[in-house]
């Protein structure tokens, strides 16, 4: 599109914001939106989906673009003058790993998409001056597997431990407002983009026509979301761990931490219990409440016996395993909640789709099978990797035959079938 910035010009920009806030760690800065300008915000829209689901309004990214220009102009006039009305985020509901329960998401409108990339651009290099490297969820360069590798290395340099398994009831949902605006205000004093953050907070949620007043919580699905989430729980666990619980710990620690999925690993099992009896009231503080069950000190210790205690984080269940030279080592496995939920996904999809051309539907399960080996492909879990790989062949076969006369699509005939069109080998994809 004639006129766009190029990232590169972005990228300058926001190393200079990265010095400044390492050449000032304790400065709130308070001026960051003259960083705010049309191309800043072409920039941002060069760096939005275009393919993702629309908001409230119905714009798609095409209708955007139109009139791109005066729309871009419009969007910062009304940014930097404080006339932006952020509009409540359409709310849907998708399925959790149980299958039961549904997670919320909401759904900006594509203006506030492209105005939340451009002020997520000017804080990120601010903010991941700050970040720990204890932290590795949605911050550029890192990812879900190296904090899985994380977890594996410092347990295994430990010879094992104890763990404490965190998990934060409606964490999103429940993110308190004002302590969120104290933790931006030690970094960010600027008018403008405390303004933008306080209105988004504010936009409320809307689901099947009823709008509900956003007063607590920053709704998952927004693209500024995952930024101030990683802000809330740097102040409320990773900054607090870092200095003021390790010093006080007689053995070695560590935490990783992927948004609000985190543990906290520990070769003293006294560390261990004096940090889970403190961490309630810690986040109790805040406004977060630990779910009573579901957090949880293990001990993972080296164990032949197969009833020795694993746990789960991104996915993946952690458990002591012998090598194939017979030492005692950290395996991972697809965690069955996970795999459950993914094998129901196809389940439905298959039926679904069942009468489309064959061919188109084995293009589409090779890339969802493909997609899974992106994820749950890595060291250890190759057994996994071919059990989700068998169920899906068996259940596209079995949609197939409903959508004929089973004495003509035999299991004779879906054999010649995949020999034909197969479903791709399992593969390792993932070296942590």
């Amino acid at each position: 599109m004639a006129g766009t910035q190029e990232p590169g010009t972005m990228y300058t920009k926001q190393v200079r914001i990265a010095a400044l806030a390492g050449r000032f760690p304790q400065r709130a800065f308070t001026s960051l939106a003259h960083h705010l300008d049309a191309q800043w915000l072409k920039t941002a829209y060069l760096m939005t989906r275009r393919d993702g689901a629309v908001g409230i309004d119905g714009q798609t990214a095409d209708d955007f673009a139109r009139d791109f220009e005066a729309n871009i102009q419009r969007l910062l006039e009304a940014a930097k003058n404080g006339r932006y009305q952020a509009p409540p985020v359409r709310r849907v509901h998708i399925p959790k790993g149980d299958g039961r329960a549904t997670r919320p998401i909401g759904i900006p409108t594509f203006e506030d998409k492209v105005l939340q990339r451009a002020v997520v651009a000017l804080l990120e290099p601010l903010y991941e001056h700050d970040f720990l490297d204890g932290s590795y969820g949605f911050r550029p360069g890192r990812s879900a597997h190296q904090a899985i590798q994380t977890v594996r290395d410092g347990l295994m340099s430990m010879g094992g431990g104890w763990v404490i398994d965190l998990d934060i009831q409606a964490f999103f949902d429940t993110i308190d407002h004002q302590h969120l605006r104290a933790f931006l205000q030690q970094r960010v004093k600027d008018g403008v983009i405390l303004r933008l953050i306080g209105k988004w907070l504010k936009a409320g949620v809307l689901e099947a026509g009823q709008w509900q007043k956003g007063e607590i919580g920053s709704p998952q699905g927004g693209v500024i979301s995952p930024l101030l989430a990683n802000v809330y729980l740097h102040y409320v666990l990773d900054e607090w761990f870092e200095n003021d619980v390790k010093p006080r710990l007689r053995g070695q620690t560590f935490s990783a931490r992927f948004a609000d999925d985190a543990v906290l690993a520990f070769s003293n099992e006294a560390d261990a219990r004096k940090v889970l009896e403190v961490l309630p009231k810690r986040f109790a503080r805040f406004g977060l409440t630990l779910h009573p069950t579901k957090t949880r000190l293990v001990r993972f210790r080296p164990h032949r016996d197969k009833r020795a205690e694993t746990f789960d984080f991104l996915g993946f269940t952690h458990y002591w395993g012998k090598s194939r030279y017979g030492r005692m080592v950290i395996k991972r496995k697809t965690a069955k909640g996970r795999l459950q939920r993914s094998l129901r996904r196809i389940a439905l999809w298959c039926r679904w789709n069942r009468h489309l051309p064959i061919r188109e539907q084995h293009r589409r399960l090779r890339s969802k099978v493909q997609g899974h080996y992106a994820y749950y492909g890595i060291r250890g879990n190759m057994r996994s990797l071919r059990s989700f790989r068998q169920h899906v062949t068996e259940t596209w076969i079995r949609w197939l035959r409903r959508r004929s006369q089973r004495a003509y699509f035999s299991w004779d005939k879906a054999s010649q079938l995949l020999s034909l069109l197969p479903l791709p080998p399992a593969r390792i994809m993932q070296r942590c």
